[in-house]
């Protein structure tokens, strides 16, 4: 069921301009948020797309220093970058802000003041994390400790990533700053806070009517559980000065404004159109449907902290309907990460590859459910066996054939066989679960679903072997009327790839002939448009281009060279000392020297390898977490030092019944071995 006609409301997360973005990024929160814009204009909706950039924040201050920089000169480089980097990848948003601008203050002073007079904000002293180094307080997602729960050392200010417990940061133990590495002490400083707790039973009740990913559901169930009031003022210049006479030196914190970066971000898009009032068409009205893309780490502000927020204050604001929170998009099996050198230098890329084969390599592996990355070969497949095999393979060979055999002009479409009635139910019935596909947020699917049509076009033009019958005049009006179907096919083709692919697909409608955009018509009226005959059709140009097998290498090689640059010039990470053990503590572990006699990979684990290690007694079954440095092979012969009397886990099935002994260096892993030592030997 779609939204024809209806007003549609879509944001996009607004990215933090404390550095440029990545495909990583786009894979989550934009390409998504455009594609279905680009799908609810096809159908005459009333489409308002709105973003922004995210400009507030103790992570910017602290950067801002560090480059020699203002906070304001930081963001203005930051906010140039990503809005020339959407442009590049052909984002369509109908505005892009920031929450500097000036519009953005009146509507956060709004929702605060509402809430404070409601009964939703409360003063209080509370101690915080507090840098002397740096001498700032900082926010809980600048902050890295040891869980209190397990134990973990890297664990995040608020969320535990390994056991997954929530807590306060001042609960972490050995605290210390995520971007310094500086120890962290409590200090009591005034703040207010937003008292969530009070809106878990109207929350719930919200989300009962939902029926979101489950995924998201779940997650967003969960988080409602702990919530708790939460401070939304920092310590800092740099932020929007908390609204009361006794609140110097207090700002608003960035995860408050920025979520009303949305509002504000369509109010100043209303300005630029000449009526101030016509962003409430959107905001105020109850029929709009409000979308909100985002990644998975955006889905407690999204789904429980700012509809909170929207419940507590006055204004008639929408609900958001729809969130369909992506899951993370990975590089090569790790996280995209310009300090570790693992990304990809977008101005290089766009000087070799079109915008097209990006948006559709991200689009055909969208991170929809579950993990998913970019690799290179992957890019090279999707662009030389779909984009070019299938894809553009059928425009050129459908056309080429109608200049040559046809003059140049759309053929009249004859007596229909059962094979031509089967191909067009197809195509019809494609269209449908496409459109279906971009409605309920299936990017991937649709993506899918493109190239079959593609391919059933390819497969019917080769079982017609119109070629064969343009030799014979007794068959040429069948030559003709295969050819009219097809150009129907690259008719559907054209419609439903442009939320994807829009460069290429208005370049295909030219080609049919068509002096106006696709937009200009719609996805029904395409539909159910028939080509008048003999209109004329432009030559085609090759869509797409081969990747060959060495720009491929050279460009995983060059990858790899940025990864061993950036370590080679990272300083090494020297932790904290851990508490002191008492001698009759450390003389509880038995570590022994033992001899590995088999080595092999985890199925479904990236780096598990499992073990077995001969230490003279007996043998012993050993997972380790080294997969991303060591070969399998590489390890049989080799001896370690195992901690033998460590209890035994089971971990993806398999009981692990010691741990290797290891040194983290420069992007790789070092076992502790004792090559001329005896197996069985204690190690004191």
């Amino acid at each position: 069921m779609t939204t024809e006609n209806g007003k549609v409301l879509i944001t996009s997360a607004l990215p933090y301009a404390n550095g440029p973005l990545h495909f990583g990024h786009i894979a989550g929160a934009y390409l998504p948020g455009d594609c279905y814009a680009r799908f609810q204009r096809l159908m005459k909706s009333d489409v308002l797309y709105v973003c922004g950039s995210d400009e507030y924040g103790v992570a910017i201050t602290m950067s801002a220093e560090a480059a020699g920089r203002t906070p304001k000169e930081h963001v203005d480089i930051f906010h140039k970058v990503n809005k020339g980097f959407f442009e590049q990848l052909n984002i369509s948003f109908d505005h892009y802000s920031r929450t500097t601008c000036e519009d953005h203050e009146a509507p956060v002073y709004d929702f605060f003041k509402d809430l404070l007079e409601n009964g939703h904000i409360e003063e209080n002293t509370k101690d915080h994390l507090y840098s002397e180094d740096d001498q700032c307080f900082l926010a809980d997602r600048y902050v890295v400790g040891t869980c209190p729960q397990c134990g973990y050392e890297g664990a995040r200010g608020d969320e535990c990533q390994k056991c997954g417990t929530s807590y306060e940061a001042t609960d972490l133990r050995n605290p210390r700053s995520k971007q310094t590495n500086a120890p962290l002490i409590l200090k009591p400083t005034k703040h207010w806070f937003l008292l969530l707790d009070k809106f878990k039973d109207q929350l719930n009740e919200w989300l009962d009517q939902k029926n979101w990913k489950p995924n998201v559901t779940n997650f967003v169930r969960s988080y409602i559980k702990g919530l708790r009031p939460r401070a939304i003022t920092r310590d800092s210049s740099w932020g929007l000065p908390v609204p009361l006479p006794n609140a110097e030196g207090k700002v608003l914190y960035v995860w408050f404004d920025a979520p009303i970066g949305y509002i504000s971000s369509s109010i100043e898009w209303a300005k630029k159109q000449g009526d101030d009032e016509l962003w409430k068409r959107y905001w105020c009205d109850p029929s709009t449907k409000l979308v909100n893309f985002i990644g998975k780490d955006n889905i407690p502000f999204h789904a429980a902290i700012f509809p909170a927020m929207v419940m507590g204050q006055n204004q008639p604001y929408k609900l958001v309907d729809e969130l369909p929170a992506n899951e993370f998009y990975n590089l090569e099996g790790r996280q995209f990460s310009k300090s570790e050198g693992w990304y990809i230098d977008l101005e290089d890329f766009f000087t070799k590859y079109s915008t097209d084969q990006i948006r559709y390599t991200i689009a055909a592996n969208a991170p929809e459910t579950q993990d998913s990355e970019f690799t290179w070969k992957d890019f090279q497949s999707r662009c030389n066996a779909e984009l070019l095999g299938k894809y553009g393979n059928l425009v050129n060979r459908i056309l080429v054939f109608a200049h040559k055999q046809c003059g140049g002009v759309v053929p009249q479409k004859g007596e229909l066989e059962p094979v031509d009635k089967e191909f067009i139910q197809k195509m019809s019935t494609l269209t449908d679960e496409i459109a279906q596909s971009y409605e309920t947020f299936r990017l991937r699917k649709a993506s899918h679903l493109v190239m079959e049509l593609a391919q059933a076009g390819n497969v019917y033009f080769n079982e017609k072997h119109p070629w064969k019958d343009a030799k014979d005049p007794a068959t040429v009006q069948r030559m003709e009327t295969t050819i009219a179907c097809c150009l129907e096919c690259l008719k559907l083709l054209a419609l439903t790839s442009l939320p994807i692919i829009p460069t290429t697909a208005e370049k295909l409608w030219g080609y049919l002939g068509m002096s106006e955009g696709l937009l200009h018509k719609g996805w029904n009226e395409i539909i159910s448009m028939e080509f008048p005959v003999d209109q004329a059709l432009s030559k085609p140009e090759i869509l797409f281009r081969k990747i060959e097998d060495a720009e491929i290498n050279e460009e995983r090689k060059h990858l790899e060279q940025l990864s061993e640059k950036a370590q080679a010039d990272k300083p090494v990470k020297i932790h904290p000392l851990k508490n002191e053990v008492e001698y009759e503590d450390f003389q509880k572990l038995d570590l022994r020297v033992g001899k590995v006699i088999a080595s092999e990979k985890v199925p479904k684990s990236k780096k598990l390898l499992k073990l077995t290690v001969d230490l003279g007694l007996e043998k012993r079954t050993i997972l380790s977490g080294i997969g991303h440095y060591y070969e399998p092979d590489a390890l049989v012969g080799r001896r370690v030092v195992v901690v033998a009397n460590l209890k035994p886990a089971t971990i993806m099935g398999i009981q692990s019944e010691g741990m290797l002994l290891t040194a983290e260096g420069k992007n790789r892993i070092d076992i502790l071995d004792a090559e001329e030592v005896p197996i069985g030997t204690v190690v004191r």
